[in-house]
């Protein structure tokens, strides 16, 4: 046996195969334990399952999980504004994607951020006295990987543990925090910029999905649409099937009833439950007809450039997201557009009842009674439509 080459000795591509298995356990402990256990409470994890994943990390990463924790909590009470540890509209892409980890490292300084955004953590005598202790400046876990490393692989595990340390800050201070905030498609217009990098979860083991996790953080999948997958997701069903996890929180569901003539209690709780979905639902169905319709009758206009795609972006996007110069064009476009205006008013009068979900329930009903009474007479067929389909919404029971 060659010892230059480990106890493993492998083969070329037996090291790929062997770095890849270690960042992608690496990102899945990422997404699992720290994110969707700790910082969101969306699942419970067996102690042992939980354990492996907090050595792994100690061991592949150097992270401490209150740490951790308190950061992702922090970004998300303050996500996209002045605040938050690591956001692209506030920084920068290009430093959140080269610097990401230094953002990090800054954050997890303030005392004061982990106090307060680090509840519930693991405070054992492992955690104090291994995980978190000072000893080769916090390094030990680390340094006891790169010792792994040469030892099953030789030489060549120099290089293997060089990519098991930088792929965290690469693939998730850089790419989930920058790319994740910057580039992508939306099913949800929350008041942040998270997008979803790709319908796919495989990489990073489906944090790419993260404009779908920013409109539902407690929930421990990722996934919304049909056609979406997240890897992270495989292995919560996984666990569970073995009685290793259990799922606490999931998107809500909901079910359309048939020949419902009026708003009731349960219509308004599923109303404000799925109101991210709602709010999606209506800029499909609502806006983007009567947008096309209002773009086809000034085609012949010079008005005609002002019904562009991007204009219907615009118009979709949450508010809170628009530059000045969007909202000027998007007043210009109103002006040209009757219908146009009335939907969007009506969008904003809709998102303003569940803004009221402080105030009784006999009020919250009436307003929504009011907003589909004032949507059917208003001679706006996509108005109409969707009156008749809020009436209809109803909550599915939670089976897990």
């Amino acid at each position: 046996m060659s010892y230059f080459y480990g106890l493993l000795n492998l083969p070329w591509w037996g090291y790929v195969i062997f770095t890849a298995v270690c960042v992608h356990i690496t990102m899945s402990s990422i997404t699992l334990y720290l994110h969707r256990h700790q910082a969101h409470s969306a699942l419970s994890l067996h102690p042992a399952v939980a354990h492996f994943f907090r050595f792994w990390l100690w061991l592949t990463t150097g992270m401490k999980t209150n740490q951790w924790v308190a950061v992702h909590r922090k970004h998300h009470a303050f996500s996209d504004k002045e605040g938050d540890p690591h956001s692209p509209v506030v920084e920068g892409i290009t430093k959140v994607l080269f610097e990401g980890a230094e953002l990090y490292r800054k954050a997890k300084a303030d005392p004061e951020t982990i106090k307060k955004y680090s509840v519930g953590t693991p405070k054992d005598w492992i955690e104090r006295h291994i995980y978190s202790a000072k000893f080769l400046r916090g390094k030990l876990g680390v340094v006891l990987m790169l010792f792994i490393d040469i030892l099953l692989l030789g030489e060549p595990g120099i290089i293997v543990w060089a990519i098991q340390m930088i792929a965290t800050p690469l693939f998730a201070a850089g790419g989930i925090n920058g790319l994740g905030h910057y580039f992508g498609y939306r099913n949800f217009e929350c008041a942040d910029a998270a997008t979803n990098i790709t319908p796919f979860g495989f990489l990073v083991a489906g944090e790419e999905l993260h404009n779908n996790h920013h409109a539902y953080p407690t929930s421990a999948k990722f996934s919304i649409k049909r056609w979406e997958f997240d890897i992270g997701w495989v292995y919560i069903c996984i666990l569970s099937f073995f009685g290793l996890a259990k799922v606490k929180h999931l998107p809500p569901k909901k079910q359309l009833l048939s020949d419902v003539k009026d708003v009731d209690i349960d219509a308004v709780k599923a109303v404000i439950v799925n109101r991210l979905q709602l709010i999606s639902t209506y800029g499909r169905d609502v806006i983007t007809p009567v947008f096309i319709s209002e773009r086809n009758n000034t085609l012949n206009s010079k008005k005609y450039r002002l019904f562009s795609r991007k204009m219907l972006r615009l118009i979709i996007r949450h508010k809170r997201l628009l530059k000045k110069h969007d909202i000027h064009l998007i007043e210009k476009a109103l002006k040209l557009s009757h219908n146009l205006t009335l939907v969007c008013q009506y969008r904003e009068r809709l998102q303003l009842i569940w803004e009221k979900t402080a105030k009784n329930n006999k009020e919250l009903i009436v307003s929504l009674q009011g907003w589909c009474k004032d949507a059917e007479a208003s001679g706006v067929d996509a108005l109409v439509k969707f009156s008749h389909y809020i009436k209809r919404h109803r909550l599915v029971a939670k089976t897990h």
